[in-house]
């Protein structure tokens, strides 16, 4: 590992790059530290060979784009110096998550979404992997998929929207031959992240006060697939149980079904009781004008 220092054009990109992908975080968050793998000894050097050779025979598969981005990976410092040392191995065990069974990364735009769940060390460092990543032609994966390789020999890797996507998704398969890791940077950002992510990158949308849980799940269910529905029914069944917050709940529903889908549910529900709100205060008020005409008849 080589220390990159400020005023070095690969510090300093790296560095902009980060904070600006943190938003509003990244005012209050400092890199202390970047570093680069040089892969100079003999197995090192084998590992980027490899991924050079992979690389050329994806190109080739995928018409003459192999799709290669660089992306966020954080976790542990103990588990990013096991990963750079020896590749991923133990990872993929705390991946079997959303998406179903691989390694998932973010955009070298968003590593906002790969530093949720980090923790600090004991001196308030947190740290995490850019790397290089071959996509290849990836497949939309949706929201609660058991998948944990390619569909069929067409894929290379997965993503979780054809737009703007925000988590790529490489299978345990490929997890050591589609990411080679290059740089780590450590940083110190407000020690309690998941409370200045849901006050202020996530804005609150309408949730049950507005709707019902279980009638905003069946209406989701009539748009999300199968396997969708039933991850959101068992995220209702982990909060009614209390082995999750409400706040949790509502962040896994925003994860699962988008905030786009849930707006307009929620939308529809709401000029559904407006409407029938008119019709009882018209139909009250019919009742009402019918009986004084009564009176005065």
């Amino acid at each position: 590992m080589t220390r990159l220092f400020e005023g070095d054009a690969v510090h300093d990109l790296i560095r902009r790059k980060f904070l600006s992908g943190l938003g509003s975080l990244g005012k209050h968050a400092t890199v202390v530290a970047i570093h680069r793998n040089t892969y100079s000894d003999v197995i090192g050097k084998a590992r980027t060979q490899s991924f050079q050779i992979l690389t050329k025979a994806v190109e080739i598969k995928c018409g003459g784009n192999a799709n290669v981005k660089y992306a966020w990976y954080g976790d542990s410092r103990d588990e990013i110096c096991n990963i750079m040392k020896n590749g991923f191995g133990s990872q993929i065990s705390n991946n079997s998550g959303l998406y179903g069974c691989g390694i998932y990364l973010s955009p070298d735009d968003s590593p906002l979404e790969s530093l949720m769940n980090l923790k600090a060390d004991n001196d308030g460092v947190r740290h995490m992997l850019l790397c290089r990543v071959i996509l290849g032609k990836p497949e939309v994966i949706h929201p609660g998929s058991n998948q944990s390789q390619p569909s069929s020999g067409e894929f290379d890797s997965g993503i979780d929207t054809l737009s703007s996507p925000k988590k790529y998704i490489i299978w345990s398969n490929h997890m050591n031959t589609h990411i080679l890791p290059e740089y780590v940077v450590s940083f110190r950002a407000p020690c309690c992240l998941k409370g200045f992510f849901r006050d202020r990158e996530f804005p609150r949308v309408p949730t049950s006060p507005w709707m019902p849980f279980p009638a905003l799940f069946s209406a989701l269910s009539k748009f999300l697939p199968p396997h969708a529905a039933d991850l959101l029914a068992n995220c209702y069944k982990d909060h009614r149980e209390k082995k999750i917050s409400r706040q949790e709940l509502i962040q896994r529903v925003r994860q699962i079904a988008g905030d786009r889908l849930l707006i307009e549910v929620i939308k529809s529900f709401r000029n559904k009781q407006v409407k029938s709100t008119l019709i009882a205060s018209n139909a009250v008020n019919m009742k009402h004008e019918e009986s004084s005409n009564s009176q005065v008849g």
